[in-house]
């Protein structure tokens, strides 16, 4: 009996949402929008931000982040018809999608929500705030004209927030967060979320902030566990072949794959949509009507494969997004943890596959080094292995599928002149004439010159340091390719800026 009742004081009790000593009206909002357990990122911010503190958060794409500056700001909120909470991000996409969320969890309190960006009237977006908005959310060069030129009266939001710092830092916005800053009163609360923390962020932080709480991940959860990582090492000229070798063995849902350059996006773009894929890019000399219909459609699935760069991508949080690939290896460590962090959130699995060449294992090993990561090396699979995968996902096909009426009429006609045994392996002979595995039979280079490249690379300091893991069970291949057109685009990069100024369209606001 005693044991008994010491075991049940060990027993570690799950955290809840009302635990947190969060409001009713914010727990309905959090019931209603599905959310059971609060995330370790919500569980450690939502107490330090209801305290009243500076808190840096440092947590990956997909924890949480949104619910855990916003419930706790919305349960402190007066609601008196003034603006109490302000957030910056990186990107009109994102800044739209924070705004949708923020309404959502403060719904049953009243809440408003603006957003506020460029390329849409101030009067629309300032008549809005003047209306009792709660909240303004709002991407750097829209906010700084409009401090700028003193069109809020009385502007001072006792909460201000800075969502996807290091982004914004890659956006070339620090300038502008820091002129921000100077029109904001010094009395507020400030948090500070951001998936990476370089020297520039750390520095902006001191300036920023007053004696901040830290919440962090460790180096080694840079990037989400939920994520299976993987690199497949080809030959330059096998980039289209070995992309859609992939994308035909894996059980794909949505797909998002980044490119350096914009014109790499409007070409991969074309050859996916003619190997078959529901594909569409996205880049910044698109026009902001194209790029809206580009994200719609990718969410509501006529896109199943977004081809990006990586501004361009920035922002854009959509649910359900199974695979990221990596066309061409990033630039740098911090571009690697925000590309993959467009799967495997919210506790659902994800996969990353990053395509490289030899010459580029040393920033292969500068990625594992600086985010303490594990990415397993894949061999690209043949035509056989495919086609081996692909008879077993018939099978399936054929166990699952209705029988029309009209099946039974074609099979006695043919069994007029053909015998069952027959009219079987004619049937399953033409499901696999129209199963059609693009490419060269064997992608990648093969396992014994991959062997002599790794040894030589780890003499050099950038081996792999990664085990082989075999994706599905697939053999050792040569590298012969052939197959799709090639372009190698050294084209420059995809900044989409006015100014240097954010070129935002205003929509999906709340009132």
């Amino acid at each position: 009996m005693q044991e008994n009742a010491q075991t049940e004081t060990t027993e570690e009790k799950t955290l809840t949402f009302a635990d947190l000593g969060l409001k009713p009206e914010i727990l309905k909002s959090v019931k209603f929008a599905g959310f059971t357990t609060p995330s370790p990122i919500q569980e450690k911010a939502i107490p330090v931000v209801i305290a009243g503190k500076d808190m840096v958060g440092q947590a990956h794409t997909g924890t949480g982040k949104t619910a855990a500056f916003s419930l706790p700001a919305l349960h402190n909120m007066k609601m008196d018809g003034s603006v109490e909470m302000l957030v910056i991000t990186p990107t009109r996409e994102l800044a739209t999608q924070v705004s949708d969320e923020i309404f959502k969890y403060g719904r049953n309190l009243g809440a408003k929500t603006v957003t506020v960006y460029g390329g849409s009237s101030y009067k629309r977006q300032l008549d809005l705030i003047a209306r009792g908005a709660s909240v303004v959310v709002a991407t750097p060069g829209r906010m700084l004209d409009i401090l700028k030129r003193g069109m809020i009266p009385d502007f001072a939001p006792e909460l201000v927030v800075l969502d996807e710092a290091d982004e914004m830092l890659d956006m070339g916005f620090l300038d502008d967060i820091n002129e921000i800053f100077s029109y904001l009163p010094s009395n507020r609360q400030t948090l500070l979320f951001s998936a990476t923390m370089p020297a520039p962020i750390k520095t902006l932080a001191s300036r920023i902030l007053q004696d901040p709480a830290f919440i962090s991940i460790t180096k080694g959860e840079t990037t989400n566990t939920d994520i299976e990582q993987l690199y497949y090492v080809i030959d330059e000229h096998e980039r289209d072949d070995a992309i859609i070798r992939l994308m035909d063995s894996e059980e794909t849902n949505k797909s998002v794959v980044f490119c350096r350059t914009k014109s790499e996006v409007d070409r991969l773009s074309n050859v996916l949509s003619n190997a078959g894929y529901l594909a569409n890019g996205l880049h910044g000399d698109m026009e902001q009507r194209q790029r809206e219909n580009v994200i719609k459609g990718f969410k509501q699935n006529s896109v199943r494969v977004l081809v990006a760069t990586d501004v361009a991508a920035r922002g854009i949080h959509v649910n359900n997004i199974s695979h990221v690939f990596n066309y061409h290896i990033p630039f740098d460590p911090e571009s690697y943890v925000h590309r993959i962090g467009r799967t495997g959130r919210a506790g659902t699995k994800g996969k990353a596959i990053t395509l490289l060449t030899p010459l580029e294992f040393k920033e292969l090993q500068r990625i594992k080094q600086k985010v303490g990561t594990s990415m397993n090396h894949a061999f690209v699979p043949s035509k056989n292995d495919l086609r081996s995968t692909t008879i077993d996902n018939m099978v399936k096909v054929i166990e699952d599928h209705k029988i029309y009426d009209e099946a039974h009429k074609i099979l006695d006609r043919l069994k007029e002149d053909i015998d069952e045994e027959t009219i079987m392996f004619k049937l399953i002979s033409m499901i696999l004439d129209k199963q059609d595995i693009k490419g060269p039979s064997n992608i990648g280079i093969p396992a014994d010159k991959l062997d002599a490249i790794l040894q030589r690379a780890a003499k050099r300091g950038g081996g792999s340091n990664g085990r082989r893991h075999r994706s599905g069970g697939y053999g050792r291949n040569s590298n012969r390719g052939g197959g799709y057109r090639r372009n190698r685009s050294n084209s420059g990069g995809d900044r989409n800026r006015s100014g240097g100024r954010s070129s935002s369209g205003y929509r999906g606001n709340r009132d």
